[in-house]
């Protein structure tokens, strides 16, 4: 039997000094790795308070290369010294461009390579466009401690053809790395249940499981409702969390009997792709 233990973490990331993120974000995963994670997930662009409410031009200073980031190099050290596998997500400067990235950082703290962003979103609240070109690699998937893992980040999660080109890669297991909350616009809108919906969805129409991890608290008057979650292969939680508790959310995953599930309902089987050229337009 195939298991692989995972780890979702969730917390405030409100402090104005990027080392007093990352390192509360360090502990978790101490702690997380304590409790036997093997793969943990940090929320998405953890160094710091989620800086694309506004478009300031100032604000393209916090981009580094990937191997300069603040983020990576501490996950980098973090995962070789506790054996354990970080999607570490950080805002990546390359050349003259500047991507939502993900750095999949190895147990031997090696950078097995990168996932930028490919879904941009851009409204009030979440002016992401202005900062991020659109990932340009194509989606990936990992091998990591027995298991194959897809990454989304963030708005790719409400994207069902994310999700299916990352299990049609050969992912086992979807993680979602997330910065999400109140929308300024309507005060009464409260995304959070159709953020989960979205992502259960995925592990229902792929028969495998997902990780989903996002911050929480009071950030210049929005609000990050946190409800993180792991849930398995038919979209049932194993664990979940509120809109506000810091801490790790912890699951051991039976590959072996998602895949048997997986076989059994067929999605795979039964995919007609001569019929979804549709899908690849643009218009």
């Amino acid at each position: 039997m195939r298991q692989i233990t995972v780890a979702a973490l969730q917390l405030a990331l409100n402090a104005e000094d990027e080392r007093d993120n990352i390192a509360a974000v360090g502990a978790l995963v101490e702690e997380a790795s304590a409790s036997g994670a093997q793969i943990v997930l940090p929320p998405e662009l953890f160094s710091g308070p989620y800086f694309c409410k506004v478009e300031d031009e100032a604000l393209f200073a916090l981009a580094r290369p990937t191997l300069e980031h603040p983020a990576v190099i501490a996950m980098r050290n973090m995962a070789r010294a506790l054996k354990v596998a970080i999607p570490t997500s950080f805002f990546e400067r390359d050349g003259h461009h500047y991507y939502n990235t993900i750095a999949m950082i190895g147990p031997d703290g090696e950078v097995m390579g990168t996932y930028r962003k490919s879904h941009i979103p851009d409204g009030p609240g979440y002016e992401e466009k202005y900062y991020f070109r659109p990932g340009n690699d194509g989606f990936k998937a990992w091998d990591v401690f027995g298991a194959r893992i897809g990454v989304g980040i963030c708005w790719d999660q409400w994207y069902p053809e994310c999700a299916r080109a990352m299990a049609l890669l050969g992912a086992e297991v979807l993680f979602y790395p997330t910065a999400i909350g109140s929308e300024p616009y309507d005060a009464d809108l409260d995304t959070s249940r159709m953020w989960r919906r979205a992502m259960i969805g995925h592990a229902v129409s792929n028969c495998m499981p997902v990780v989903a991890a996002n911050r929480i608290g009071m950030e210049d008057g929005q609000r990050f409702y946190g409800h993180s979650f792991i849930a398995d292969e038919w979209g049932d939680f194993i664990s979940d969390v509120g809109a506000e508790e810091t801490g790790v959310l912890l699951a051991t995953l039976d590959l072996d009997r998602a895949a048997t599930h997986r076989a059994g309902m067929g999605f795979f089987r039964d995919r007609r792709p001569e019929l979804y050229a549709r899908l690849a337009r643009d218009e």
